[in-house]
């Protein structure tokens, strides 16, 4: 099912002009705060009428010169930053308030599993842990029977440790569920864990949008995403796990070894790293305690304005981005188009960057 989103909105002192159109999955709008996210789910929910809109999903035409369906005729699902459980109700109760909107009662079944709700279900929200809440939210959303769900800044209030808890329930989401998902996010590691596709944003605008693994890639995206954040996506399968505890994942470029890997062999997993952790070199290095070194070929380089410059690498099938200094590009004399090779150590790339390697326990 399709999503088609074009809106035009005017607030005092900022304007959001945007269309895009995308397909199944898990769609990131991702951009620094102010960027219009929350504006545009705002827009496709009904709780904002834009002063132009065109949002259809599949068939059905929420807005138009013609057409403005309120929140409660467009069949969509919304998890808030906040939980905004009721207060005063069970989590059982939660979850069957959304039941009157269509689910049938093995969908109520199928889906308490699928978020671990099973001992959950007699508690108030109020003994709840934030991740607990954020698990019931999606929950009570999936039961109204949506057709779309809106996930904006669902983890925004949680602290690293209930991130890493309700991460692995966001991917058994979108790996059993047909539910197209529209995820807000600033946050690129769960956009790199969970987006099949992403749109940029910047000052109200698309800045660019297409498959995740293509424009987490981008040099020239590197001011906005941030030196210390900015990395590409890797595939991997996990191949075997040895005894000193590391694991072998294969990339279509080679193997590399990881910390922090618990996924059974054959599973397959995203890798994000990130492009401050990966060096250069002219010729295969040794005598280096780093385990892993990709061939790979320099794709397009980009000099920004300070005295980085990032590096878009073609590994295999897939793409590896690179900080270094312009000293360093300089002294190797790399160019595009030339081969070299890529270097990352086991530890650079932390379990909550590993898509599929942790299994939510249920």
């Amino acid at each position: 099912m399709r999503l088609q989103v074009a809106i035009r909105h005017a607030f005092d002192g900022f304007e959001l002009d945007i269309a895009f159109d995308t397909g199944p999955g898990v769609t990131a709008l991702f951009g620094r705060s102010g960027a219009g996210k929350t504006t545009i789910v705002n827009a496709v929910a009904g709780l904002l009428r834009p002063d132009q809109a065109q949002i259809t999903l599949g068939q059905t035409t929420f807005d138009s010169d013609s057409t403005h369906l309120p929140p409660h005729q467009r069949r969509i699902g919304y998890v808030f930053q906040d939980a905004r459980l009721f207060p005063h109700l069970s989590v059982a109760q939660n979850l069957d308030y959304a039941t009157r909107f269509g689910a049938r009662a093995q969908d109520r079944d199928q889906i308490i599993g699928m978020l671990g709700l099973g001992d959950l279900l007699d508690r108030a929200p109020a003994t709840l842990s934030g991740g607990q809440k954020q698990r019931v939210a999606l929950g009570r959303a999936l039961l109204s029977d949506p057709q779309l769900l809106l996930m904006d800044e669902p983890l925004a209030a949680l602290d690293a440790p209930r991130k890493a808890e309700i991460l692995p329930y966001l991917e058994r989401l979108k790996a059993e569920s047909a539910v197209p998902i529209l995820y807000v996010s600033h946050a690129l590691e769960e956009v790199a864990r969970l987006a099949d596709e992403i749109v940029v944003l910047e000052a109200g605008r698309i800045r660019t949008h297409g498959p995740v693994f293509d424009v987490l890639a981008e040099p020239e995206l590197v001011p906005l995403f941030g030196v210390r954040e900015a990395g590409a996506v890797l595939r991997a399968t996990v191949a075997e796990r040895a005894a000193d505890g590391l694991t072998r994942v294969t990339t279509s470029a080679g193997d590399i070894h990881l910390m922090g890997v618990h996924a059974a062999p054959g599973t397959t997993i995203r890798l994000r790293v990130l492009a401050q952790d990966v060096m250069l070199a002219r010729t295969h290095p040794q005598g280096l305690s780093a385990l892993n070194i990709l061939p790979v070929r320099i794709a397009h380089i980009f000099k920004g304005d300070g005295p980085g410059v990032a590096v878009r690498l073609r590994a295999g099938d897939d793409h590896l981005l690179a900080r270094i200094t312009a000293r360093a590009m300089t002294q190797l004399n790399l160019n595009e188009g030339e081969d070299c090779f890529a270097i990352l150590k086991a530890s650079s790339v932390a379990p909550i960057a590993i898509s599929g390697a942790q299994t939510a326990q249920i």
